[in-house]
């Protein structure tokens, strides 16, 4: 990855962030993106080699304002190789509790932010005859729980739309990787949306006792390199995805069982 040009949205925390020490690592120059501008400086500051750092402050939830980010991040470098989008907002809520408004935001953040910014930089990638892109999705992309229900249609949206363009442009050089990691020991949960819109402010139990981000890193750096297509990762829940192929009514009425009222309680 030495002196590839690598975009990762979502960098100011949790997975974007150990993401941007493993590429700055392996010589990669980066350009670093999320609302928060203060923590990008962080992280910057974080990084060895801080001036292949480049920091462009952005909001997924802006759709309208994208294409510009993205001629801008073209700009600084000359071009993308690698983009990674990492950004996005989870959920704990009831369906039936939970504002059309919050659902709404919740897709235009993971799905729209994450489908525009992908459309903005394929040309160019395609002009210079090839390029990667990554999705940070989730295992909740390839099955529901209870209190997701926003959260898990955005990225199975995300599965649905990549893996069609994947088709449409694996003949120019372009390759789209779908990361689907399980418990992560990051903020997710703490800056997750409740049905109101207002922040859940808890740590998961199961969150606080998931992988760490940079082990985490390390996994997609590795994918990313083998051309792998889909990976998950993360511990038991990982199997979770068997069992819903393989057993879809058992992993149902496995589901059902998980008591909502402790769930919100605990998260």
């Amino acid at each position: 990855m030495k002196d590839k040009i690598v975009w990762i949205t979502g960098a100011s925390s949790g997975i974007g962030e150990a993401l941007v020490y493993a590429y700055n690592n392996a010589g990669a120059k980066l350009i670093i993106s999320s609302r928060n501008r203060d923590e990008l400086f962080r992280v910057k500051g974080n990084c060895k080699n801080q001036i292949n750092v480049h920091v462009l402050s952005l909001d997924l939830e802006n759709t309208a304002s994208l294409n510009d980010k993205a001629r801008d991040a073209q700009k600084i470098f000359g071009q993308i190789d690698l983009l990674i989008n990492s950004g996005g907002l989870s959920q704990r809520s009831l369906s039936l509790e939970t504002e059309l408004a919050v659902e709404q935001k919740i897709m235009a953040v993971n799905f729209w932010g994450t489908v525009t910014l992908s459309k903005a930089v394929l040309p160019g990638m395609i002009a210079k005859g090839g390029g990667k892109i990554v999705c940070i999705s989730s295992l909740m992309g390839k099955f529901g729980t209870p209190l997701r229900s926003a959260y898990a249609a955005s990225k199975h949206a995300l599965h649905g739309y990549f893996d069609s363009l994947r088709l449409e442009v694996f003949d120019k050089n372009i390759q789209i990787t779908m990361v689907c990691p399980g418990y992560i020991k990051t903020n997710i949960s703490l800056n997750a949306l409740t049905a109101n819109g207002s922040l859940h402010s808890k740590m998961d139990e199961n969150q606080a006792n998931g992988l760490s981000p940079a082990d985490c890193a390390k996994e997609i750096v590795k994918a990313v390199q083998q051309n792998k297509e889909e990976v998950y990762m993360g511990g038991k829940e990982v199997k979770g995805i068997l069992f819903k192929r393989f057993f879809p009514l058992r992993f149902s009425r496995y589901m059902r069982r998980i008591n909502i009222t402790d769930q919100k309680t605990k998260r």
